[in-house]
């Protein structure tokens, strides 16, 4: 098959997009590349799913260390293996603009793999591999409702100190600017977000998804003139089957009244009241369900699909909500710290039922998550975690390790303290937080960040502001936008599920830190995401000011269970001195003093401790091995060597000098071993350090004196 090319210009790099070379039997295959990263990607379509209620959609993307010139770094495993967070986090970013793309009730199997084939070690791929998914899928013949674009902002000041929005910034820029936000959309409108930020003003995001769109759609002409150029003819596709007489049968017997007495403060008296409506309606249909005309599961089916429309229709024509809140409402809120007596930080943060425990756990630099990853090695000093066990939502299901959803949700509040964090040295120690998911009714994630903060202020963490955090939603009439709309703030589980926006918000009150936004209209408009923004701040504003409330600074001291954590800058050249020859030196002052010692290139020495003796005591003796000789101090010295003209005396440890033979005594010294011998214990004076670096000694000077010894 022969290889098509399609080209254009991205922000001074060119994106290209080739089909026909590779994976001919893929039903879509393409490569995409941006300068010298190239990810290939294919869309493949399997059998129906029979039996199946929801989209059978698998995305994965690949990271593979040959793509940048690398070898994996285990010594005994070399092969990739299970996929890295990394590679869960842009699996999740490529699968959320497309699969709303795909027909509802669609129960054919897609899976899409994006392979990154060469790393430019510049830029993130992970934009290039959302828009090779897209374009593998515009021409796999697959009943995608694309193209996708995507592209990466950053906000980076430039040499007058101008802060400027920039297209695909490249890792540098991103680490030394403000703004990490990735955008996907149709050439219509906005599909996804998904943001870092360091207290980013609203209206500096709100232009960065302006220029991002504009970027977009030029990238969705490129696909969709590949598309018309290399588009395979459409596929036949497998529907969940719909029997169109349960629905009817169901509104025959539903009225709006029972509908409407669905509602409650908890997900449980909701519950309670589906369960009454399913019961009064399988007794009306008893006999056509006894006649096999439906199921019951059928009924109940149809039931909830007449509940989420007229929750929307309340929404949308009287502004009720389920649970009776104005449309701008956040939940009850309750904040607790100190519930754990062991860990160095405990909190509790409630918003209606959902609760995030957060516990805070502080180690030495020794502690610090290093990462191997395809483009760097990168070491997290500050990590979180978030669980979701299933109980927190009333269930039974087999624990199998973190899913991918909670690796998402545990990065989304670790970008979102991150900016808020003490500098390594304001706070060596390494921080471990992990949220614990005890109840959820939606926005579980936001609680997190809330918990976090003040789980890490209970801790003693010296955070720069605390950080909160709220998720909108939105419900629009017929999903047409333009037929009216309704924002509500602080989503439950049910407004998630049945309503057409999750957009999370996080940040301080001086401005955003993180953003995820995932809709499941057209697109949305950029005065929407303004209106919403704007409702956010208010919300996560109120939010903090409560927060404030239990606890409004960092404690001053951190728990007396915490390590104890010493530090200081020492010579690089010295640091050879306190680890000795193979590791001695270093081995036998952790051992003796029971501490655990990091040593940065720079010469940042830090000493984690169980308690501060040990800590001191390992200090004292850093201290005293990396001492820099000062003229005119005394120092106990041991004699090291005998010359005919003086005696070498080490004076500190890994520094000699020499006391010249008229400098042994104050009267004349007619033979060196007459003064001292090598093994000898005695104080000498620092007199001089000559031109040549050479140390010269003085035991002379320290007799009859009333100088104290260093």
């Amino acid at each position: 098959m022969e290889n098509k090319e399609f080209k254009m210009d991205l922000a001074g790099r060119v994106l290209k997009i080739e089909t026909g070379l590779l994976a001919n039997q893929s039903h879509g295959a393409v490569t995409v590349s941006l300068d010298d990263t190239v990810v290939f990607a294919s869309a493949m379509m399997g059998d129906p799913r029979e039996g199946q209620d929801f989209f059978p959609l698998t995305v994965d993307y690949e990271e593979n260390f040959y793509a940048s010139g690398k070898i994996k770094g285990s010594r005994f495993v070399k092969r990739e293996g299970r996929p890295s967070e990394e590679a869960i986090l842009n699996s999740r970013l490529i699968d959320r603009p497309i699969r709303p793309l795909f027909p509802k009730g669609m129960i054919n199997d897609v899976q899409v793999i994006a392979s990154v084939l060469s790393s430019d070690m510049e830029v993130s791929p992970a934009t290039t591999a959302l828009i090779a998914a897209s374009a593998a899928l515009s021409i796999s013949g697959m009943p995608f409702a694309g193209p996708v674009g995507a592209v990466r902002m950053g906000y980076v000041a430039d040499e007058s100190g101008t802060e400027k929005l920039i297209v695909n910034p490249t890792y540098t820029q991103v680490e030394e600017g403000r703004l990490d936000l990735v955008v996907a959309g149709t050439s219509e409108a906005i599909t996804m977000v998904e943001a870092a930020s360091k207290e980013v003003p609203e209206e500096v995001i709100l232009e960065a998804l302006q220029m991002a769109h504009e970027e977009i759609k030029k990238i969705c002409a490129l696909q969709e003139e590949l598309k018309a150029a290399c588009g395979k003819p459409e596929k036949e596709i497998v529907m969940k089957e719909e029997n169109e007489s349960v629905g009817e049968a169901v509104a025959s017997v539903l009225t709006k009244e029972m509908l409407d007495g669905i509602n409650g403060v908890t997900k449980g008296d909701v519950k309670d009241k589906i369960k009454e409506v399913n019961k009064a309606v399988i007794e009306k249909l008893a006999d056509r369900i006894e006649a096999e005309e439906f199921s019951e599961k059928e009924v109940k089916m149809a039931i909830e699909d007449a509940m989420e429309k007229n929750m929307r229709e309340n929404i949308l024509t009287k502004g009720e909500r389920l649970d009776g809140r104005e449309a701008d409402e956040i939940r009850p809120l309750h904040c607790q710290v100190g519930l754990l007596p062991r860990p160095h930080g405990s909190a509790l943060f409630q918003r209606g039922e959902t609760q995030a425990l957060s516990i805070t756990a502080l180690g030495g630099p020794g502690d610090a998550q290093i990462i191997d990853t395809m483009d760097m090695d990168i070491t997290r000093r500050y990590f979180h975690h978030y669980s979701f066990p299933p109980y927190s939502t009333g269930e039974t299901k087999p624990l199998r390790g973190p899913s991918r959803r909670e690796i998402g949700h545990g990065d989304l509040a670790e970008r979102s303290l991150v900016p808020v964090l003490p500098s390594k040295e304001e706070f060596p120690y390494t921080i471990w937080v992990t949220s614990e998911i005890m109840t959820c009714n939606g926005s579980s994630s936001m609680a997190s960040v809330c918990g976090s903060t003040l789980s890490l202020m209970h801790a003693g963490v010296p955070i720069k502001k605390p950080v909160a955090g709220i998720a909108m939603g939105l419900v629009a009439k017929e999903k047409d936008l333009a037929q009216g709309y309704k924002i509500l703030t602080d989503i439950q589980g049910m407004e998630d599920f049945a309503g057409d926006m999750d957009f999370k918000v996080t940040g301080t009150k001086d401005g955003i830190n993180a953003l995820q936004m995932d809709i499941k209209v057209k697109g949305l408009s950029i005065e929407v995401m303004r209106e919403a923004l704007n409702k956010a701040k208010v919300a996560k504003d109120n939010i903090l000011d409560v927060m404030a409330e239990t606890i409004a600074e960092p404690n001053k001291e951190l728990s007396k269970y915490a390590p104890a954590i010493l530090h200081k800058k020492i010579d690089p050249d010295l640091i050879r001195v306190v680890i000795g020859k193979g590791g001695e030196t270093i081995q036998k002052i952790t051992a003796e003093c029971g501490v655990e010692i990091d040593i940065d290139d720079d010469g940042l020495v830090t000493v984690t401790a169980p308690e501060q003796e040990g800590g001191q005591k390992a200090m004292d003796w850093i201290d005293s091995l990396t001492e820099m000789p000062e003229v005119g101090k005394i120092y106990d010295g041991k004699v090291v060597k005998i010359m005919d003209f003086g005696a070498f005396v080490e004076f500190l440890p890994g520094k000699e000098g020499l006391v010249h033979i008229s400098q042994l005594a104050n009267t004349r010294v007619n033979k060196v071993e007459d003064v001292v011998k090598e093994g000898d214990s005695i104080k000498v004076k620092l007199m001089e350090i000559d031109s040549q670096g050479r140390n010269n000694l003085s035991h002379k000077a320290t007799l009859n004196s009333d100088e104290q010894k260093a």
